[in-house]
């Protein structure tokens, strides 16, 4: 991996910057996952069904219609999917209006993303009730827009969310920077054709090609973001 700080062609220019960062939340940005998987537990426990925490991790960035329908199926949920995912958002964002676990170096990246000017988008499966509260509790002003769920009609793996999300802040993919934390989100950043940073956190990221990698985001920052989306593949995880 190149440093900059140490490299004579580059010294004393500026840093390149990516044209915006597109953020995923739940994993991600937030800690969100166990409220997601707690709420599932009680939810099948409710219907007299069994689920697994194997079982919760395939859910992990999937559109949240999608995992209703797999509750239904392999959890015994007897609810309409929409009802399902209404009581799973009313959960979590109950659990997250008594707490925010914010995922360490998360806040401290987008203060710093805001200082440097550059735009930011939350894009999430997750729907607006839920989204608007985590960006409701964080930096002011940290994110231009928000593309959720409940506003596009392919969730992730397909590559709408990303796309969505920068056309709305008038800037070219391949010039923006998404960061993951799951195989179904960074499969719908990459076939976007958005340069991705994967960050483990409830199931594994593997090396893949055309994937940086960080162990967390305390290890990340503007100019880090901005190698990425000038081509670079970084693997921050060793």
């Amino acid at each position: 991996m190149t440093d900059l700080s140490t490299n004579p062609s580059t010294a004393g220019v500026p840093a390149r910057l990516p044209a915006a960062v597109l953020w995923d939340m739940d994993g991600t940005l937030v800690d969100t996952e166990p409220y997601w998987i707690a709420a599932e537990h009680e939810l099948v426990a409710e219907h007299g069904g069994t689920w697994s925490h194997e079982q919760a991790l395939q859910l992990v960035g999937n559109a949240l219609t999608v995992s209703a329908q797999i509750l239904r199926e392999q959890g015994g949920v007897d609810l309409h999917p929409d009802a399902i995912v209404e009581r799973l958002l009313g959960r979590v964002v109950d659990q997250v209006r008594e707490r925010v676990p914010w995922r360490p170096g998360a806040v401290e990246l987008l203060t710093a993303l805001a200082e440097a000017e550059v735009p930011c988008a939350l894009v999430t499966m997750s729907y607006a009730t839920l989204a608007r509260e985590v960006v409701g509790r964080g930096p002011a002003g940290a994110f231009r827009i928000m593309v959720t769920g409940d506003q596009v009609s392919r969730g992730k793996p397909h590559p709408e969310p990303y796309l969505v999300a920068a056309e709305r802040l008038g800037v070219d993919p391949a010039d923006c920077v998404a960061i993951e934390d799951s195989p179904t989100g960074i499969a719908s950043a990459l076939a976007a054709g958005v340069p991705t940073l994967g960050v483990e956190a409830v199931v594994p990221v593997p090396r893949q090609q055309g994937l940086s990698r960080a162990a967390s985001l305390a290890d990340v920052d503007p100019a880090t973001l901005g190698r990425i989306a000038a081509g670079e593949v970084l693997d921050l995880t060793a």
